[in-house]
């Protein structure tokens, strides 16, 4: 059997954290380890999926740049669950990482995934504020990690490229903060492995795209055995409409001169004498 359905960003994160949900790491942690989840929009659609409880989303992509959120919010940006209990742990990462193991699983997201399995994260922060100064730590434990990553964080060419192009500092001016990128070395999860995952069935991207709310979105040709088309297809319908996770009050984003933005570096929201002139510069 054979079906074809599309999905928007939004969709997509929620059908990956189903998928994440289910992997044996997250199935083998809540049998008898430990679970940690790094805040963004996918994974904090994960950790609704587990214990029902949306995260604190701080950097993202809006239309006015590189931002983060506006006011202090009482949400976990990490998150612990043991079992079917969880905890906040943003002041106490770099005990909790020591105390990973190869029976525990990080689920982290990032923001650019390349086509051979790389995945970085971008910060703004000093050091990557608390996730970014323990990361490696996390992947020195020896812990598994996956990387949950929706097709609209697929670039062109490779993370090393990226990484090596970015960097919070040399920025003359930036939309929001300048960042710089993080590699993560990790099983990334997309829409596509999402569908394999949950249905055991085979999965192609045949359209990127759209309008109307589907900017960014996927088109997706799925085959093999009818119960799994028809499982998987029946689980998108019922996605439609999703929209994107994350405690409420973080989904404000900073704005010009606002106490979180201080150690933004090159954002022309901060003074406007970071704008540059309009017109043409000199030798053009």
């Amino acid at each position: 059997m054979k079906a074809m359905m599309t999905l928007t960003v939004a969709e997509g994160k929620r059908l990956i954290a189903k998928a994440i949900a289910r992997t044996p790491e997250v199935r083998r942690a809540r049998e008898g380890g430990k679970i940690l989840l790094k805040g963004g929009t996918t994974v904090s659609a994960v950790a609704e999926e587990l214990v029902g409880v949306p995260m604190l989303i701080s950097g993202r992509i809006s239309p006015r740049g590189f931002k983060a959120t506006r006011i202090p919010c009482d949400a976990p940006h990490v998150m612990l669950i043991e079992g079917s209990s969880w905890r906040k742990v943003d002041d106490e990462l770099p005990d909790v990482v020591a105390a990973l193991g190869d029976g525990d699983v990080f689920v982290t997201g990032a923001n650019v995934i390349d086509a051979h399995g790389g995945a970085a994260m971008a910060v703004g922060a000093p050091l990557g504020d608390r996730p970014g100064r323990v990361l490696a730590g996390i992947q020195a434990q020896g812990v598994p990690i996956l990387v949950a990553a929706g097709l609209e964080k697929l670039i062109p060419g490779s993370v090393a490229d990226a990484v090596r192009a970015a960097g919070r500092k040399g920025v003359d001016f930036s939309t929001g903060m300048s960042v710089g990128l993080v590699p993560i070395f990790g099983r990334v999860v997309t829409e596509v492995e999402a569908v394999r995952l949950l249905a055991g069935v085979q999965c192609q991207v045949i359209a990127r795209g759209g309008v109307d709310g589907a900017e960014g979105g996927v088109g997706l040709s799925v085959w093999g055995d009818a119960a799994g088309v028809e499982s998987i297809f029946r689980l998108v319908l019922d996605l439609k409409g999703a929209r994107t996770s994350g405690a409420e009050d973080s989904l404000w984003e900073c704005e010009s001169a606002s106490s979180t933005c201080k150690g933004h570096q090159a954002c022309i929201y901060r003074s406007p004498r970071l704008i540059p002139a309009s017109g043409p510069t000199s030798g053009a």
